[in-house]
């Protein structure tokens, strides 16, 4: 079917940043005294807001995290990302085509609006969006798994739920994109399928994306 909305994730969907962003997280709450591995980090936070970090060492170990650690590590992932980040291979071509064929689109991360900004600038892709196109959790209080803020995303671009897809591909925000009775295709480049369930389709390489949204594809030279 065809869409009225395409809703993009940020981190691993627009810009390549997973590996990034998980390595050191792992390396931060390691040094604090909570070992973690970057497959262990990948699993239990990829995807989601800072929050959840808090809630779960907070629940593993019954420490608080230091009153700091959102500033350390978003310092820590900016100084990265200026220095290695770069666009998810193929993902202007898409934003191109959906330009092309005059259909909406914007992003919605678990993000705060700051390192969204910064990711965005640093991979050179900002140029893509224009600010009233750009959600964050910091926008209704909570990320994904919750649908709050591809609800409001949907809200504020002026679309229907049943109109809209999701490009996702951390397992919290398929779901959070099926809360939200939207279709959601599943990037597999980080996480294989079977790691993404309940996902409306898959595709491992973003020129496949155009054909999974019943788009004309020969911009991409397919």
């Amino acid at each position: 079917m065809g869409y009225d909305l395409v809703i993009f994730d940020n981190d691993g969907v627009l810009v390549d940043s997973e590996p990034l962003a998980n390595g050191i997280l792992a390396e931060y709450l390691t040094e604090l005294g909570h070992p973690t591995s970057y497959d262990e980090s990948v699993r239990d936070y990829m995807g989601s807001a800072v929050h959840r970090v808090h809630e779960l060492v907070r629940e593993r170990s019954g420490a608080q995290l230091p009153a700091d650690f959102d500033e350390t590590l978003h310092a820590r992932v900016f100084a990265a990302f200026e220095r290695e980040l770069r666009p998810v291979p193929g993902v202007e071509d898409v934003l191109g085509v959906l330009t092309a064929r005059g259909v909406a689109y914007c992003l919605a991360s678990s993000s705060s609006h700051e390192r969204i900004r910064v990711a965005l600038r640093a991979a050179g892709i900002d140029g893509w969006f224009e600010e009233e196109w750009i959600f964050s959790a910091d926008d209704v209080g909570q990320g994904v798994p919750a649908p709050d803020l591809l609800l409001h995303a949907a809200d504020q671009m002026g679309v229907a739920p049943a109109r809209c897809v999701v490009v996702e591909d951390s397992p919290l925000g398929v779901q959070a994109a099926a809360a939200a009775g939207m279709d959601v295709y599943a990037f597999t480049a980080m996480l294989p399928a079977d790691r993404l369930p309940g996902a409306t389709g898959y595709f491992g390489d973003m020129k496949q994306l155009p054909g999974l949204l019943g788009l004309e594809s020969q911009a991409m030279g397919m």
